[in-house]
């Protein structure tokens, strides 16, 4: 890499580490409590829907997104994202007003990206990275979220209060405060992703650039075609499923054992302590994934993610026990992500990794949305622990696959 690429990644790291920090906190004080309004509107048994709802969504926004990628580079592809989620904040908000469940899940949805948009920074990161570096350079933007997304559920009770006076009903002032984060996240990369990592990486590599329409069935192909991309794209995806699955549900577990004046905060502590696992550590994640290898790191993500489905599942009303499963659930997600995201970017050629990237966050957040679907009606009809057991079924395939025998090094 030249020393003016080498400056150019240093400044896109920069970037996208403080638009990690003010997008992470947006989606975070939302989900901390989306169940938990969905759950006041409708009913426990459509709360995981709320959830789903924006998994759904940053999944399909994956596919305009990575149009846009692809023909403008990831500076608007991230700020149309995260404009989106803005505007989804807004409408939760006015559902949340009038108490229209529909347009509760239409806000949802369109909330989804900002997580969309959190999700697609960590392939900017590696976009003019050396190859010993990618996974610390991914790792990196992934743990930028940690500093945002840790204190924002602590903050959804201060939130509400701070928008009591302008007649926003409970629970709905944490998506005021996330659309004007999206919102803010989108200004700053606008104006200071400068140059574009991927046009400049298009640039050094002569690559001509991959075209807008089609681009999702190139991507399949390439895929497909690579042991190590297809490794790659089901680690992340099983990752999310098990965590979204399993993360949806317990503030609702908690709202069982606590009054109302009491759960919204156990549930900022606990979900704080979760996405601590998710990010805190990433760094430490990325190091290993480089030194050790990407298979290995996703081999240990699995071994981690039934741990804590056994810790979360057996915690009953405890909350600490359920704060350590929830720990454990962020700390493997977190490997599978990290290795799996790196793995995948490096195995397909650069005129198709955007959109395999977009390919690969599509079916993680379909997976993660039909986690988030089922979950509220399995704890409806068996019960938390349930729940936690068929997410641990659910890193079977994945073992079976980081397992086979590698064509080749990764």
């Amino acid at each position: 890499m030249t020393l003016v690429l080498e400056d150019v990644q240093r400044r896109t790291l920069r970037v996208l580490f403080c638009t990690q920090i003010i997008g992470g906190m947006g989606v975070a004080i939302g989900f901390s409590v989306g169940a938990l309004l969905a759950a006041r509107l409708g009913g426990t048994g459509i709360s995981g829907l709320a959830a789903s709802a924006a998994v759904v969504g940053a999944a399909l926004l994956a596919v305009p997104v990575t149009r846009i990628t692809n023909a403008r580079g990831r500076r608007w592809g991230l700020a149309t994202a995260y404009t989106v989620g803005a505007v989804g904040g807004a409408l939760v908000v006015t559902a949340a007003v009038t108490r229209w469940v529909p347009l509760l899940f239409v806000g949802m949805l369109l909330f989804g990206g900002g997580t969309a948009a959190n999700l697609q920074a960590r392939y900017a990161a590696v976009d003019l990275a050396s190859p010993s570096s990618r996974g610390r350079d991914l790792s990196l933007v992934v743990w930028a979220t940690t500093i945002g997304a840790v204190a924002a559920p602590n903050f959804a009770s201060l939130a509400d209060d701070a928008v009591h006076g302008l007649a926003v009903p409970a629970l709905a002032g944490p998506f005021v405060f996330s659309a004007v984060a999206f919102g803010l996240a989108a200004g700053v990369l606008v104006l200071l992703l400068r140059p574009d990592p991927l046009l400049a990486a298009r640039r050094a590599a002569e690559a001509v650039r991959a075209p807008a329409r089609g681009s999702f069935g190139l991507a399949l192909r390439a895929v497909a075609e690579r042991p190590a991309a297809r490794l790659g794209v089901a680690a992340v995806a099983v990752g999310h499923l098990v965590m979204v699955g399993v993360m949806t549900m317990t503030p609702v577990h908690i709202g069982e054992s606590h009054g109302e004046a009491d759960v919204l905060r156990v549930v900022g502590i606990v979900l704080s302590l979760h996405i601590a696992g998710m990010y805190a550590l990433s760094p430490v994640v990325g190091l290993l994934t480089d030194r050790l290898g990407r298979r290995p790191v996703i081999l240990c993500g699995v071994a981690v993610l039934l741990v804590a489905c056994a810790v979360a599942g057996t915690a009953g009303h405890d909350t600490v026990r359920l704060s350590a499963g929830l720990v454990l659930v962020g700390l493997g997600w977190s490997c599978t992500m990290v290795a799996g995201s790196t793995l995948l970017s490096e195995s397909v050629p650069i005129e198709v990794r955007p959109a395999a990237q977009g390919l690969s966050d599509l079916v993680t957040g379909l997976a993660g949305a039909s986690a988030g679907a089922l979950s509220g009606l399995v704890v409806e009809l068996s019960g938390y622990a349930a729940l936690t057991l068929l997410a641990a079924i659910a890193t079977v395939p994945l073992t079976a696959l980081a397992l086979r025998p590698a064509p080749a090094r990764n």
